[in-house]
């Protein structure tokens, strides 16, 4: 048992740990620090700024988190921003640890497993990335949103008896949308809307002259009338998104001809959050 602790060693001595939360965050410095080496700081921004010049006071340099939610990343920012080394590590892995005494808050635990190196950082690119990854989550969460409005078109006409869906492929491709919009324009003659399919379609005409025969109810045009409205609002949302990417990756290209910063992008090995 005693060889066991030898081999223990201080890989970190100026280690802190971060119990993150929503409503406030529990810091752990080491005990020798100061005579309240456990503290609350709530998460309103003035309280990490005087979080970060209380960890600054107690000699530390670096600091081990836990990647809760999206709590984690104002705190993340703010304290590499200030100098810090900040290490996300996974609850799992803190969990899988042994030894801990029941009495010990997880910010200490964290703490004490970061001063003897037990605990490994994930991946978390460059700020440059990190902007990047989150437009382009943005831009998949609205393709989401608009899909609903596809459903809710397809709804509507259905509930017309207008199997547009059957004859073709897409509702939302250039003769779909002809149609559509034609029919919240007020046109309910089925031969000038089949007219309008395009070449490709390979259903007949005729067949489209069948499936355009419904009952034409008020409340389901208005139905469809708001789902191509908030359809199109995404659209204009996404195109949006495109730009802002456009513009980041113009902005990327001056690292072409840069190594890459491995030790500055990562802390320990490679698990992204």
């Amino acid at each position: 048992m005693q060889k066991r602790k030898s081999a223990l060693r201080l890989t970190y001595p100026n280690a802190a740990g971060i119990d993150v939360g929503s409503e406030s965050h529990f810091v752990a410095v080491p005990p020798d620090r100061d005579d309240e080496p456990v503290r609350e700081f709530r998460s309103f921004t003035e309280d990490l700024h005087h979080m970060a010049e209380w960890l600054s006071s107690c000699g530390v340099d670096t600091v081990a988190m836990e990647s809760t939610g999206v709590y984690w990343i104002p705190l993340f920012e703010l304290l590499e921003s200030k100098g810090f080394t900040v290490y996300l590590v996974n609850a799992r892995h803190v969990k899988n640890v042994s030894g801990r005494k029941s009495d010990v808050l997880d910010c200490q635990w964290l703490q004490q497993l970061m001063s003897y190196g037990l605990l490994s950082g994930a991946f978390r690119p460059a700020d440059e990335i990190c902007a990047l990854r989150a437009v382009s989550r943005q831009r998949e969460m609205l393709i989401t949103y608009q899909s609903r409005h596809v459903q809710h078109m397809q709804k509507a006409l259905t509930q017309m008896n207008i199997q547009l869906a059957n004859v073709i492929a897409d509702i939302v491709g250039e003769t779909g949308q002809k149609i559509v919009r034609a029919i919240i324009a007020g046109e309910r003659d089925p031969q000038k809307l089949a007219r309008m399919k395009n070449y490709r379609i390979k259903a007949s005409e005729e067949e489209i002259v069948k499936s355009l025969q419904g009952t034409w109810r008020q409340e389901h045009l208005f139905a469809l009338k708001q789902a191509v409205a908030l359809f199109d609002a995404y659209s204009e949302q996404l195109l949006q998104c495109d730009l802002q990417l456009e513009q980041m990756l113009g902005e990327l290209k001056k690292y072409d001809s840069e190594p890459i910063n491995l030790k500055k992008a990562v802390r320990g090995h490679a698990t992204p959050v």
